[in-house]
């Protein structure tokens, strides 16, 4: 259990995560999880949303609860099809670049936030004038909230308060950048494994949202990508479905 907590929280410390809107990243080129390649798969978000729940049931510690909502927010947010289905993933780069849409620099953050804010957020998230990545810097927790808020001369309560106000604003700000690529095929497998974690955490935290979304998916799933009443087919796209169903497709919609 040590191992595996240690684990979760230094992922979701980590550049891996997407600090501002959820979501994990597929892979980090360095021990550290800081430096991700900046792609987003849903399988690996199915997964890893499940683990983060299975993780807070087991400790109780409400950061793993939290990054399993915030990963499922972004699910429903940036990755549901209008029909129901998820799609497969998001791009690394936009205007041909590695992690643009992501990254800031130090001027940035201060620009767009209040003197205050903005130094909350330059401690909390380890921003430098130098950065992390190509003199941008990718936002990461390098230091546990305790260490944080001291730093800060605050409480961890009132440091989250205005970390949730940083966040949104930050956030908003990004969301006028151009976005990078989504990959909007719809694949049976990653489905089944979405599906499944969505309805767990439905019940687990008691979401009528994430319940509904499951249930849109299944549904999405049997009228789209069920043929013959028991065969499955392996893909989605543009209102088409084709390709017989893989091993790996029964097993996660089963």
């Amino acid at each position: 259990l040590n191992m595996v907590v240690e684990t979760l929280t230094q992922m979701a410390r980590g550049g891996i995560y997407d600090q501002l809107g959820g979501g994990f990243a597929r892979y980090s080129v360095d021990s550290m999880w800081l430096v991700p390649h900046f792609e987003k798969m849903l399988y690996d978000n199915a997964q890893l949303s499940r683990l983060y729940l299975h993780g807070w049931q087991v400790t109780g510690d409400p950061f793993f609860k939290r990054i399993a909502e915030e990963v499922y927010d972004y699910v429903l947010r940036e990755m549901t099809a209008p029909e129901g289905g998820f799609y497969s993933a998001t791009d690394a780069d936009s205007e041909g670049e590695e992690g643009k849409f992501f990254v800031w620099s130090l001027d940035e953050i201060r620009a767009v936030l209040d003197e205050d804010d903005a130094k909350i957020a330059i401690e909390y998230f380890g921003v430098t004038k130098g950065g992390n990545f190509e003199g941008h810097n990718i936002l990461y927790v390098p230091n546990d909230d305790a260490t944080a808020a001291e730093r800060l001369r605050m409480s961890v309560e009132a440091m989250h308060e205005r970390l949730t106000a940083i966040k949104d604003r930050l956030f908003a700000l990004r969301a006028q950048r151009i976005a990078p690529g989504l990959d909007d095929k719809i694949l049976t497998a990653w489905n089944g494994l979405m599906l499944a974690s969505l309805a767990e955490g439905a019940r687990v935290l008691n979401r009528e949202d994430y319940r509904v979304a499951a249930l849109r998916a299944g549904e999405f799933i049997r009228a789209s990508l069920l043929t013959d009443g028991n065969r499955l087919l392996r893909t989605h796209k543009n209102g088409q479905s084709k390709l017989n169903g893989y091993l790996e497709d029964y097993a996660n919609v089963i």
